[in-house]
């Protein structure tokens, strides 16, 4: 079955090194799996990320009027519309951020771009 573009979602979120492997198991244990045969399917890389917390806040990492810096992990993957309520919840519940930036992007399946014939 060929997905449509409403039905896919690229989630983006930066997390701290030490909740990856946590995170990506929760992930993967709430979604079907997008590809065909394969599950637990991420990509990430290190980047480093800025803040500053602002009274009221209860920072993972920082302090409050100081600007933080640290090394962090942006975590991508593809979700079907059907599971992405499940997987943000779980990125709410099991991410050690008070606010992690999630970021849900709208995806075109690659294979809409092969004739129907070719498949």
């Amino acid at each position: 079955m060929t997905q449509t573009r409403a039905e896919i979602y690229k989630v983006g979120v930066n997390v701290p090194p030490e909740f990856l492997e946590r995170l990506m198991d929760s992930i993967n244990e709430v979604m079907d799996p997008v590809y065909p045969k394969y599950d637990r399917t991420f990509m990430y890389w290190p980047i480093k990320g800025t803040w500053r917390p602002l009274p009221g806040a209860e920072p993972y990492n920082g302090t409050i009027g100081k600007v933080e810096v640290a090394d962090e992990i942006r975590l991508e993957f593809a979700v079907k519309k059907e599971d992405l309520k499940k997987v943000i919840g779980k990125i709410a519940e099991v991410h050690p951020y008070e606010e992690p930036a999630v970021d849900v992007i709208p995806m075109i399946a690659w294979k809409e771009f092969i004739p129907s014939d070719d498949r």
